[in-house]
């Protein structure tokens, strides 16, 4: 029976709790008892397994699931294609299907479909996708429209990928990889993100699988989803995962520290206190932030960090700081803020970062300042070392693209910089 005010929450076929709105809207969750005795997870540090509910005025779990939705004008033109309220459960109940993460949001009426349902994208429906920059929802009737939802404020659209053929999922079919496209003011940004990756991979740093494509002139980036695996039967399963907005607790709206989001510090706790291996995954992410600084990703917020659960050989639970994600050289972008998202000792302009700065974010994260200045140098280094083949290797591969001379550019300023002081 249907209810409009709940939404159940599921892992595969178990149900793992429901979301209830209260009159005002505000979205509460508990877990359901079966999940509790049956060994469940927690869906999120903020969210611990409990027989109680996290109730609606608490906030806590509105804004947990209000994590899992688009933003700004991506949000807009999804509320506008399907004609809904613009309220966050409307919006689960909507494209909750298919989420970041391995869970499925449905209405109380629906069950997770065993039958995994793709569309078939031919070269005319993958060219259309690119050019609506993945706006699905108004092409397809309402019965056929598949619930899709990714986070943030860019356009992209997740997609199924197999032996190159693109398919669009249907109904809570999980996906496999992510597009993001190319925008009015912004038409380098498929090409600025695949490049400042492929350069973070060139000096040692974990991130996402990322290539990219084109359709006639028009690029776009494709994403390989660290939240997803084929198994042995060749079918797409989900991996459980939380950014760090949701696993320290805050909302969407406050992942800029400057917003009053979490610091570089909080951060680098969350890591040392969650990781299965935090000695390996805190020294990454210190790297993370270093790059940022180095390469000019001024975006590097605390949705751009996330935890992956996984399982080891023995079947035990593990907790990893994931692969690096949404790493683009921002700075070479105008008209967006050239400062960090997260500051560096108190500093977000990278232009004047200094010695001193390093040794107070190395104090606040309890890092000997030798060390993290170590890390600085070494990385420093690296990035000098590897720019120029990372350009070439770039090139030799998609064709000559002038405008990387502007990454080029930064990055080998910043590297001076740095290197002086």
């Amino acid at each position: 029976m249907s209810d409009p005010d709940a939404l159940n929450v599921w892992h595969e076929q178990r149900l793992v709790g429901v979301l209830r709105r209260n009159p005002v809207g505000a979205v509460g969750f508990y877990y359901h008892p079966d999940w509790i005795k049956g060994g469940g997870f927690a869906v999120s540090r903020s969210l611990p397994l409990a027989a109680r509910g996290f109730a609606p005025e608490e906030g806590r779990a509105h804004r947990w699931f209000a994590n899992l939705l688009p933003e700004g004008s991506v949000r807009e033109r999804i509320v506008r294609d399907l004609k809904l309220p613009n309220t966050d459960f409307d919006l689960l109940r909507a494209i909750g299907g298919e989420c970041a993460g391995a869970l499925s949001i449905l209405p109380v009426d629906r069950q997770p479909s065993r039958a995994r349902q793709y569309y078939p994208l031919t070269e005319k429906d993958l060219a259309n996708l690119v050019a609506r920059r993945g706006g699905i929802y108004a092409a397809w009737p309402a019965d056929e429209r598949p619930r899709l939802s990714l986070a943030g404020a860019q356009d992209k659209c997740p997609v199924l990928v197999r032996d190159d053929q693109y398919f669009l999922p249907r109904g809570e079919a999980p996906s496999s990889h992510i597009l993001k496209f190319e925008l009015a003011d912004y038409r380098h940004l498929p090409a600025y993100e695949t490049f400042t990756a492929q350069l973070a991979a060139a000096i040692g740093l974990p991130v996402v699988d990322i290539t990219l494509g084109s359709i006639g002139p028009t690029r776009y980036a494709r994403i390989a989803r660290y939240d997803r695996l084929w198994d042995e039967d060749g079918e797409v399963r989900r991996l459980h995962q939380e950014d760090f907005c949701q696993a320290l607790g805050y909302g969407h709206e406050k992942k800029y520290q400057e917003d009053g989001g979490p610091s570089f510090a909080q951060c680098y706790r969350l890591v040392q206190e969650a990781s299965s291996e935090p000695a390996i995954d805190a020294q990454h992410l210190l790297r993370w932030q270093i790059f940022n600084v180095l390469a000019g990703n001024s975006d590097g917020h605390a949705k751009n960090l996330s935890l992956l659960h996984l399982t080891d050989d023995a079947n035990r639970p593990q907790t990893r700081l994931a692969p690096f994600y949404d790493l683009v050289c921002t700075r070479a972008i105008v008209r967006i803020d050239p400062y960090l998202a997260l500051d560096v000792g108190g500093e977000r302009n990278p232009s004047v970062i200094t010695s001193a700065h390093w040794e107070t974010l190395a104090r606040a994260c309890d890092v000997r300042p030798q060390f993290l200045g170590r890390l600085v140098r070494e990385s420093t280094a690296a990035l000098q070392e590897k720019l120029g083949p990372a350009r070439a290797a770039f090139e030799a591969r998609y064709g000559p693209y002038p405008a990387l001379q502007r990454i080029e550019r930064i990055v080998t300023t910043q590297c001076r910089r740095i290197a002086k002081r």
